[in-house]
C-alpha cells in the first residue's frame, strides 16, 4: 500500500525523533541548551528562539543535521503503518523465505563444526586465558594455533547456487513475458536500471565532469581540477555537513582529506563514549571465547598473510573483527535486512536471556576481512576504525551477504550485470555462455567482496569513494560489466571457463574511472 506523501513524512519524523531520543546527541544537546540559559544574550522574552539561535551559531544545529542525515540514510523509506515488521525487513515473501533458509543451513552447518569438533559456539575464558590474550591483544597475528580442523562454513559459490535457485512462485515455469528472453544465471523478476537510468542517476561521472581516478581528462586538466577539488574538499569538511560531504566524494576523495570525508558522510566523531563502548566489546572478547574466533582468526590468516597489500594490518583485522563478533548494536540493523541473526547461548545456560550470544548472520569471514582491510589505510586509531567499519557494514556491506530484492542487495547486483552485458555486449554474452562459461560465474566474487582483495588499494578507495557519494552499491554492478566489455576481444577468443577466468584473473592494473566512464558515457545505447 503506498502512502500519501505528507503521511510517510509524518512517519519518517516520527521514527528519526524516536530514534534519535535515547541517544547522546540528545542528553549533549540538552545539557548545552541548560548551559546556554546563564548567558546574557539569552532573554526570557524570546527564550526559545534565543537558545536556537545558540545551538545555530556554537556548531550543535549542524550536529543534529547529520544526525537526521545519517538516519535517513540508513532506514529505508517509511513503510505504511499497517505493514507488519516482516515486511519492513524485506516485502517479498519468497525472498524472505530463501534468506531463511540459507540462515538455517549455515547455522547448521556452524551446529554440526561444534558437535565433530566438541567445542561450543561460546564459552568463558579461563583466567589465564584471559592474562594471555590482554597481553597479546595488540599482536595477535604472531601466534599460529592449529585450525586445520575448521572449515569455512560457506564460500562465494555456494551462495551463487542460492542466488541461481531462486524463483517467483507467482510466474509458473518462468512464464513472465518480459523476463523470459533474460539468459543469465539469474531468475527473478526485479526491476534493474538501464544505461539511460544509470547515466542519470552516476550523471557526476560524465565525460565532461572533473573527476579524481581520471588522469588526461580533455575538458579539464588534471591538477587544475585537483587542486581546486582539494580546496573545495576543505570547505565542506570546516562546514561538517554530511550531506555536502556525500555530494562531494561523486568526484572522488583527495588522500589527504579522504579519511574525514567519510567519517562526516557516515557521522562518526569518535566520542569519548564510543571509545568506551570499543573498550566494551574488547573486554568482551576477552572474558568469551566464540567459535567463531577460530574462523576469523583462521580467515585473516588466509586472506591477509597472501595479500601483499593487507598483511600489514593483520593485528587491526583481528581486534575490528573480533570485536564485531561481539556488537549487539549491529542487531539493530536486522529491523530493515532481510537477515534474522541466530541466538546462542553459554554453554550450560541455555534459554537464558542474559547468557545468550547472537551470532553475526555472516559467518563468512572472508568477505568481511576484505571490507576491513582497506579502511586500515585510513584509520589507525581502532575504535575508529571499528565504527567506521561497522557504519560502513549496516549501511552497505551487509546487503552483500542477505537474499533480498533490495536495489542494492547481491541479487539486484547480479541481475544488473548480466542484463547490462546481455543488453549491450550480447555477442560476448552469448558467446561465453555457449561455452559454458556463464559471466556471473566470474564476477560474482567481485561484486560480493565489492571488488577488495582485486583492484589496486588507490582505485579500491575511488570506487568506494562513489559508494559512499551515491548512497548504493549499483556501481559494483556496472563496474563488473566494464570489465568485461575492457576486456571483451580477448574474451571472444576463449572456449572455457577456466581459459575466461586467466584473462580475468588480474584487475590489479585497472583503473575504475576511466572504465566507468566509457561504459556509461561513450557505449551506444
Amino acid at each position: 500500500a503506498m502512502l500519501d506523501p505528507d503521511r510517510g513524512l509524518s512517519l519518517t519524523i516520527a521514527r528519526v525523533v524516536q530514534r534519535l531520543q535515547g541517544s547522546s546527541l540528545h542528553s549533549q544537546l540538552e545539557r548545552q541548551a541548560r548551559v546556554s540559559l546563564h548567558k546574557p544574550e539569552i532573554k526570557l522574552e524570546s527564550l526559545k528562539e534565543d537558545i536556537k539561535d545558540f545551538l545555530k551559531t556554537s556548531g550543535w544545529e549542524k550536529k543534529l543535521q547529520n544526525a537526521v542525515y545519517s538516519e535517513l540514510n540508513v532506514f529505508p523509506s517509511a513503510c505504511h503503518p499497517a505493514a507488519p515488521p516482516e515486511h519492513i525487513k524485506e516485502p517479498l515473501a519468497y525472498m524472505r523465505k530463501a534468506q531463511g533458509s540459507w540462515e538455517k543451513r549455515i547455522l547448521k552447518s556452524l551446529n554440526s563444526m561444534c558437535a565433530e569438533l566438541n567445542i561450543p559456539l561460546a564459552q568463558k575464558r579461563p583466567v589465564n586465558e584471559q592474562k594471555e590474550l590482554l597481553n597479546k591483544w595488540n599482536e595477535m597475528g604472531t601466534d599460529e594455533p592449529d585450525l586445520s580442523l575448521f572449515r569455512p562454513v560457506y564460500a562465494p559459490k555456494d551462495f551463487l547456487e542460492v542466488l541461481m535457485n531462486l524463483r517467483n512462485p507467482n510466474y509458473e515455469n518462468g512464464e513472465q513475458p518480459s523476463f523470459r528472453n533474460h539468459l543469465g544465471l539469474i531468475q527473478v523478476p526485479l526491476k534493474v536500471k538501464d544505461i539511460p537510468e544509470l547515466k542519470e542517476d552516476f550523471s557526476e561521472l560524465g565525460l565532461n565532469i572533473g573527476q579524481l581516478g581520471i588522469d588526461d581528462s580533455a575538458q579539464v586538466p588534471p591538477e587544475f581540477f585537483e587542486n581546486e577539488h582539494v580546496c573545495v574538499g576543505q570547505k565542506v569538511l570546516a562546514e561538517q555537513d554530511s550531506a555536502a560531504a556525500q555530494q562531494y566524494v561523486r568526484q572522488g576523495c583527495p588522500t589527504a582529506l579522504r579519511a574525514d570525508l567519510w567519517a562526516l558522510i557516515l557521522n562518526i566523531s569518535n566520542q569519548p563514549e564510543d571509545i568506551l563502548y570499543y573498550e566494551q566489546l574488547k573486554s568482551n572478547v576477552i572474558q568469551h571465547d566464540l567459535l567463531v574466533d577460530s574462523l576469523i582468526y583462521k580467515d585473516v590468516k588466509l586472506t591477509a598473510s597472501n595479500d601483499d597489500y593487507y598483511f600489514v594490518f593483520e593485528d587491526y583485522l583481528y581486534q575490528v573483527l573480533l570485536c564485531f563478533s561481539r556488537d549487539t548494536s549491529v542487531l539493530e540493523h536486522f529491523a530493515y535486512s532481510s537477515a534474522t541473526p541466530p541466538k546462542s547461548y553459554i554453554r550450560g545456560k541455555l534459554g537464558m536471556e542474559e547468557y545468550a550470544v547472537f551470532y553475526p548472520p555472516n559467518v563468512n569471514y572472508n568477505s568481511f576481512i576484505l571490507s576491513v582491510a582497506p579502511l586500515c589505510f585510513l584509520y589507525h586509531e581502532p575504535s575508529k576504525l571499528y565504527q567506521i567499519f561497522r557504519e560502513m557494514y549496516v549501511r552497505f556491506f551487509f546487503r552483500l551477504h542477505s537474499i533480498s530484492s533490495h536495489p542494492s542487495g547481491i541479487v539486484s547486483l547480479c541481475l544488473l550485470f548480466e542484463t547490462l552485458l546481455q543488453s549491450h555486449l550480447p555477442q560476448l554474452f552469448y558467446h561465453l555462455r555457449e561455452i559454458g562459461a556463464q559471466p556471473l560465474r566470474i564476477s560474482f566474487k567481485w561484486m560480493v567482496r565489492a571488488f577488495s582483495g582485486y583492484l589496486a588499494t588507490d582505485q579500491l578507495l575511488l570506487l568506494w569513494d562513489r559508494i559512499l557519494g551515491y548512497n548504493s552499491l549499483e556501481i559494483l554492478a556496472v563496474l563488473a560489466a566494464a570489465v568485461f566489455a575492457f576486456r571483451a576481444v580477448n574474451l571472444m577468443e576463449v572456449t572455457s571457463l577456466a581459459a575466461a577466468e586467466a584473462v580475468l584473473a588480474d584487475l590489479s592494473t585497472l583503473k575504475v574511472m576511466p572504465l566507468l566512464q566509457i561504459f556509461l558515457f561513450a557505449t551506444v545505447t
